[in-house]
């Protein structure tokens, strides 16, 4: 690669890395196995970046970890590897790098408002995979719905229509829980 396709490689890839992270750790449910495939899009992006048209690398290389992913798994789940939930990797500490976190000013609302968002990602990593990607990548990556298609390879009524399904089963999913919570059940 040229010195010149390698600066604009650098300018549109790069800033994207922690929502290539992101992406790859909820689809994989796994530090280690999101980090490879992490690596694993980057080495594909840089190596076929010649065929890149346009300013905007975040859908592009999103659908190049999106891809990465779904390989790894299905090499993980064929040599008989479950998928793993890591507590680490949905927790406190995982928050996405430069976010701001504003905690309330007692230090009982900042437990009560932990412990939901706790929750609310406990729901989300419950969700059936396919879900959970359109949910993740609308709601925490702020992709546009045409950006989720293009990501996903979906049409963009599929999209439409999964997110919703992906929001009714979330709120399904935090309103059950709920439920028990009060019942004690």
């Amino acid at each position: 690669m040229s010195s010149p396709d390698r600066d604009r490689f650098e300018q549109l890839m790069l800033l994207h890395l922690d929502a290539a992270y992101s992406l790859a750790r909820w689809l994989m449910r796994n530090d280690e196995l999101a980090e490879d495939a992490v690596q694993e899009a980057y080495l594909r992006a840089y190596k076929f970046f010649g065929s890149f048209r346009g300013d905007n690398g975040r859908p592009w290389l999103l659908r190049i970890v999106r891809n990465a992913c779904y390989e790894l798994l299905e090499r993980e789940f064929s040599s008989g590897v479950p998928e793993p939930f890591s507590e680490d990797s949905h927790g406190e500490e995982s928050a996405a790098q430069g976010a701001v976190i504003v905690l309330p000013v007692n230090p009982e609302a900042a437990a009560i408002e932990g412990a939901e968002r706790e929750f609310v990602r406990r729901a989300l990593a419950a969700l059936p995979r396919d879900f959970r990607e359109v949910l993740v990548l609308r709601e925490l990556h702020t992709c546009s719905y045409k950006e989720i298609a293009s990501i996903t390879g979906l049409p963009i009524g599929t999209v439409m229509s999964r997110l919703a399904r992906a929001r009714r089963l979330l709120q399904a999913t935090i309103s059950n829980g709920m439920k028990r919570k009060d019942t004690g059940t």
